[in-house]
């Protein structure tokens, strides 16, 4: 798996939804060093129109099979399932890539568990800029973490915050903010939507301490996202608007992160951390 060598690792995809699959096409078109050697999925039949038409047809495993299967497991599947993914993979020392970032929050012993078998776990940039900035800061002292995010109503539809609260956004004309809290309430409230405030948290200053907004605004057709911080090494702020992938509740960046980080694996030459 280092640079140089000339021996393919072997990656597998759980979770073949619009994420998974464009990533799935991606690593048979042709990733350096990377082949994709295995995916597995709730209903494997209902994605077999587009599977049959790659140029090396990957072998459909159960979750379990995985970890001995693939030298990278990517893990798109519900947040449910992350445990049973990550721990087999980390625990054999190797790396898992997560999408579901906020079920880390729940399963922290996991990082513990790479570290005591040389695995990893990889978080993507994701629908997020300023990562690489966000981790250099936290390497002095960062002071506060503010994000604040508006989604198309579409993209909020049955989160649980929003089901426990009997909060209804369906009929809104104006902006609605929703939540307000920290990074790790907003992830459990909003595990299919929030992923984006872990991974932001994670890089910083921890769950607790990062605080999100969340508006429901039926004015805006993308997923947008502006963050503020203030720390001893820089004051900086950020935003971005995301285009919605074929599933509302995911930016169409996402996907393409996957792909960026999978070709940093064996590039000549790496731009940022």
């Amino acid at each position: 798996m280092r640079n140089g060598s000339s021996t393919k690792s072997k990656v597998a995809i759980v979770g073949l939804g619009a994420i998974g699959t464009e990533v799935a096409k991606a690593l048979d078109a042709g990733i350096d060093g990377l082949e994709l050697a295995a995916v597995s999925a709730a209903n494997i039949e209902k994605h077999r129109p587009w599977l049959d038409k790659l140029a090396k047809m990957p072998a459909t495993l159960p979750i379990e099979g995985l970890a001995d299967a693939a030298d990278i497991v990517i893990e798109c599947a519900p947040s449910k399932l992350v445990r049973s993914i990550v721990a087999p993979v980390v625990s054999r020392g190797k790396t898992a890539i997560v999408l579901s970032v906020g079920a880390l929050l729940e399963n922290e012993d996991l990082i513990a568990l790479a570290k005591a078998h040389g695995g990893q776990i990889v978080v993507p940039t994701g629908a997020l800029i300023g990562l690489d900035a966000m981790t250099a800061a936290a390497v002095g002292t960062i002071h506060s973490v503010r994000m604040v995010t508006r989604k198309p109503v579409a993209g909020l539809l049955g989160a649980p915050h929003l089901v426990e609260h009997k909060i209804d956004i369906e009929g809104i004309t104006e902006p609605l903010k929703i939540f307000e809290g920290s990074a790790r309430e907003a992830a459990k409230g909003f595990p299919a939507n929030l992923n984006v405030a872990v991974a932001l948290s994670l890089a910083g200053i921890g769950a607790d301490r990062t605080r999100v907004e969340i508006w429901a605004d039926p004015t805006v057709t993308r997923n947008t996202h502006h963050i503020e911080v203030d720390s001893d090494s820089a004051r900086f702020s950020m935003g971005i608007e995301n285009i919605p992938s074929e599933n509302p509740k995911t930016g169409r960046i996402t996907a393409l992160s996957f792909i960026s980080g999978l070709r940093k694996l064996r590039a000549p030459l790496r731009i940022g951390t």
